[in-house]
């Protein structure tokens, strides 16, 4: 991979707790083949919004913030977007961080997994795995794509020992269905490299960039959910041995 991979970003920021362990430096790069209904960033659905940049350049930045993050126990996150969409760039990213020794993580749907390869996930400390819905049909009308190759890309990464932090956003009335949280669950507690499932409450925080960008926003009267439904699920997964946040 070379040092002068070139790829479009949306932007990027400093992240505490939620886009992997410790203060993250987060990249949001553009592009994103998936279309969910719940997508809080529609603005970076389309590479030709992005900004045009080098792995040199985003390198530069981090530098910047290198002191911070590894102080606070962080590290770099790539997330988008879907960093898949630009392997070469993404992997030139992650394995420089891997050689300046920070803490790397990515953040994917999956979708795009056969594309890259097991030298890439060699330079990958974490993987935050999302997986939308466990039932087919669901996640095929919630995303406008199959689910099957995120499973295999779970398996994969499970058989290469790349740890992962699985992701479920709860929404009512598509992903809350306990027979299908159900079969994840089951799906998940036989992955060893599983560290985590978080649970995290749908939310409408993203409703003005739909507004912004003249796009209606599918969701819209859908409600948040409440403490005790998102509890429900989380303990579902403790129940089959897992931690759940």
């Amino acid at each position: 991979m070379s040092t002068v991979a070139r790829g479009r970003i949306h932007s990027w920021d400093i992240s505490t707790g939620v886009d992997g362990p410790g203060t993250r430096f987060v990249l949001f790069v553009s592009g994103c083949p998936l279309r969910c209904l719940y997508c809080a960033n529609p603005d970076t659905w389309h590479m030709r919004d992005g900004k045009e940049t080098t792995a040199d350049e985003v390198m530069a930045e981090i530098e910047k913030y290198r002191a911070f993050i590894t102080t606070a126990g962080g590290g770099v996150t790539i997330t988008g977007g879907e960093p898949l969409l630009q392997p070469a760039f993404t992997g030139a990213i992650l394995r420089r961080c891997k050689e300046a020794g920070l803490h790397t993580a990515l953040d994917t749907s999956g979708f795009l997994g056969a594309r890259v390869t097991d030298e890439f996930l060699s330079h990958t400390d974490l993987v935050l795995l999302d997986i939308k819905s466990f039932d087919t049909t669901t996640y095929r009308r919630l995303t406008g794509r199959a689910l099957a190759p995120t499973l295999a890309f779970a398996t994969r990464l499970d058989r290469l020992g790349v740890r992962m932090w699985i992701r479920y956003v709860l929404v009512p009335g598509w992903t809350d269905e306990m027979k299908s949280v159900e079969g994840l669950a089951r799906f998940v507690e036989d992955l060893s490299s599983v560290d985590r499932v978080d649970v995290l409450p749908f939310h409408k925080l993203g409703a003005a960039k739909y507004e912004a960008l003249r796009l209606p926003f599918p969701l819209h009267d859908t409600p948040a959910p409440t403490h005790d439904s998102v509890e429900r699920v989380r303990q579902r997964f403790r129940a089959h041995g897992l931690r759940a946040y």
